[in-house]
């Protein structure tokens, strides 16, 4: 199965999962009393479409180069994640105020089968996030990753909101806005894994490096080829599922033009056959 395929399929995974929990904390929360699950239904009903807009890049992104995208379309990846960040911190907003609104607001203590709710829910939601976020790393999609971690913050609102129930319950009368302060606590949490959702997105747009492992593995991987003498430059830069890959490689400076080119196709070869996962490779031959 191709990266795009096992991608597209986690996709699905998400949001088929979020679409039926949303639903169930939603009614469980209307029910049972607690604004700490209206509260995670309100964020995975952001999920939903942040996992559509997830699809949608992951499609796109796929896309064979063109005239007029010789790299590929893989920058739509990144760009999709910082569309699914702004999910994120619009549902972190939300949460807040409504948490604020209720704090200060009397209502009844939340009912006790909701922790049964919220304890299935945790169970599933760490699950997805181990299930999309294997995916994330087997194809390379920074999307996806963002897709995983909106799985573990939504498990990590659930946790807060067990926890304020717990309390609410335990406690009693006069202690039943720890549920909302629970709530309040989850969307503080879903701020800061917007950042970390962030920050590596922004950092593939910016072509920064963060890639010594593979240039490693590509360095030790050239000097196998017969006639590369060794390498200088490596710069590499991720689009998409893939990385692009600029490398100085050291030759016999006593080789024709054409033997030199000869081994530059060589070495590209052998790159692409043992790293599947590069992309555009450019080969500069150096004289050693």
């Amino acid at each position: 199965m191709s990266n795009q395929s096992q991608a597209i399929q986690a996709t699905y995974f998400s949001i088929i999962g979020n679409t039926i929990l949303a639903i169930l904390k939603g009614v469980a929360g209307i029910f049972g009393n607690s604004y700490a699950l209206i509260a995670d239904a309100i964020e995975s009903t952001t999920d939903i479409f942040a996992s559509f807009l997830v699809l949608f890049g992951i499609k796109y992104a796929s896309r064979p180069a063109d005239e007029n995208h010789p790299y590929g379309h893989g920058r739509a990846e990144p760009l999709v994640t910082f569309l699914v960040v702004g999910f994120l911190i619009a549902s972190a907003f939300l949460i807040a105020y409504e948490s604020l609104r209720n704090i200060n607001t009397p209502h009844a203590l939340p009912k006790p089968w909701t922790l049964i709710v919220l304890a299935v829910i945790i169970i599933w939601k760490e699950y997805s996030f181990r299930v999309v976020m294997k995916k994330a790393i087997q194809t390379n999609s920074s999307s996806l990753k963002a897709d995983a971690w909106h799985h573990r913050s939504d498990a990590i609102t659930s946790v807060a909101a067990f926890l304020g129930i717990t309390i609410a319950l335990v406690l009693g009368k006069g202690y039943e806005a720890a549920d909302d302060w629970a709530a309040l606590f989850a969307s503080v949490f879903i701020l800061y894994n917007s950042y970390l959702i962030f920050r590596p997105a922004l950092g593939e747009i910016m072509d920064e490096h963060f890639y010594d492992d593979l240039v490693l593995e590509i360095r030790e991987i050239s000097t196998q080829v017969t006639g590369i003498l060794g390498t200088e430059k490596c710069h590499i830069r991720k689009a998409g599922m893939v990385y692009h890959v600029d490398l100085h490689a050291r030759v016999d400076s006593e080789i024709t033009v054409r033997e030199g080119h000869d081994l530059a196709h060589q070495l590209k070869d052998r790159l692409k056959l043992d790293i599947p996962k590069l992309g555009n490779i450019l080969i500069h031959i150096e004289p050693d």
